[in-house]
């Protein structure tokens, strides 16, 4: 792991703690312009942890500080997500696959902050879920069952109810309110990518799924 200490960044307002883990794409051409980028004085963007695609892993703020990656948004109740959270920037382009050795970089560094600060699977997001009105990052390519897999995200099982009204469920998950259509969309930009079209049974049994994994969790 690389130290390169970004200026932007400040204390946790009234002394929050990280219960999010945020990732996010960076959309720039290479590590280095998201290198320069998040360290710009001028930009005041930042993130805790950049990962390029090499695997190569650059430490920006300690993860004691809120750093600027999320912007606007809420998750599960929960508001001022960059003083709740932990940000990772991946050095993608938004469309192309994640490299294999960044996926292994980001599989070594998640389970040492999710203990660290006792953050549970479930509280691994996306960007585009906190704020699915305005993010579409880290997108349909990321692979998110891997994750699962690992015990480092959640993904559903063979589906739930596929009755259940899906807006309930989506609350439960821990999306924030927004029009239903944008909700959806960022539903399935992790959890069906490249599905379209009108809600449908499969959205609704997939989501009341996840929500009774987290009923379970309680």
């Amino acid at each position: 792991m690389i130290r390169h200490p970004s200026p932007n960044y400040g204390p946790r307002r009234g002394g929050l703690r990280p219960a999010l883990v945020v990732l996010h794409y960076t959309e720039m051409p290479d590590a280095g312009s998201a290198l320069a980028r998040l360290c710009d004085q001028q930009a005041q963007v930042s993130a805790h942890y950049l990962i390029g695609a090499d695997g190569t892993i650059w430490q920006l703020v300690d993860e004691e500080l809120r750093a600027w990656h999320a912007g606007t948004g809420s998750w599960a109740g929960m508001d001022d997500i960059n003083s709740r959270s932990i940000g990772i920037e991946l050095d993608n382009d938004g469309a192309s696959p994640f490299a294999a050795p960044q996926m292994l970089a980001l599989e070594e560094l998640l389970p040492a902050i999710l203990s660290r600060w006792a953050i549970p699977p479930a509280g691994v997001i996306a960007h585009s879920d906190m704020a699915p009105t305005r993010k579409a990052d880290p997108g349909a390519r990321f692979d998110w069952r891997r994750l699962a897999r690992l015990g480092l995200s959640i993904w559903p099982r063979v589906g739930g109810d596929p009755n259940r009204p899906l807006g309930p469920s989506l609350d439960r998950i821990g999306y924030p309110p927004a029009p239903q259509a944008q909700r959806l969309a960022s539903f399935r930009l992790r959890f069906r990518p490249g599905a379209t079209g009108p809600e449908t049974a499969a959205d609704r049994a997939l989501a009341a799924d996840l929500a009774d994994q987290l009923i379970l969790e309680k």
